[in-house]
């Protein structure tokens, strides 16, 4: 699902919510939520004692916006299925990284200059005036990996996003 379409729709002054294309949500959810559990149900068994499985979300759980219902469900899902997913393979360890904005292949779909818009504007409603770069959100996957007392955990790696 690509930026700007995890919602049940827009809804337009006076009116219903608009149905966005059928199947589009379903396929979304499928996708990451099912796709994380049986990731870590299978994935689980071959990684070693005290090993680390980590998955993505986003801050569209903890600041949702008008239009993200679906991603917003879908991230806050993903936060509830890492606490529980965490007690089944016991001691191998399952956390997840909260990315706020960043620049990577998730907006190629956008033109260009719409793209590098959406980054301005985002960097300046940020506290730290940038949108982050694939090297930040790394570093959380990194601390996850490596760090052994850490389980069912969220590091959330947004530049400010759910503070503003």
């Amino acid at each position: 699902m690509a930026p700007g379409e995890g919602g049940l729709g827009r809804r337009t002054s006076g009116s219903r919510w608009r149905r966005p294309p059928h199947g589009r949500g379903r396929t979304f959810l499928d996708t990451r939520f099912r796709g994380a559990y049986t990731a870590v149900r299978y994935g689980a068994p071959p990684t070693r004692k005290g090993g680390s499985i980590v998955l993505t979300t986003g801050t569209a759980g903890r600041r949702p916006m008008p239009g993200t219902t679906v991603a917003a469900g879908l991230c806050g899902a993903m936060e509830s299925l890492t606490r529980a997913l965490a007690l089944e393979p016991a001691p191998i360890r399952v956390d997840v990284v909260s990315p706020g904005m960043v620049r990577t292949e998730l907006w190629r779909e956008l033109p260009e200059a719409d793209r590098e818009g959406l980054f301005v504007s985002a960097a300046r409603s940020l506290p730290v005036g940038r949108v982050g770069e694939p090297e930040d959100v790394a570093e959380a996957y990194l601390y996850l990996m490596r760090g052994r007392f850490s389980t069912g955990s969220t590091v959330v790696v947004d530049g400010g996003t759910v503070l503003v």
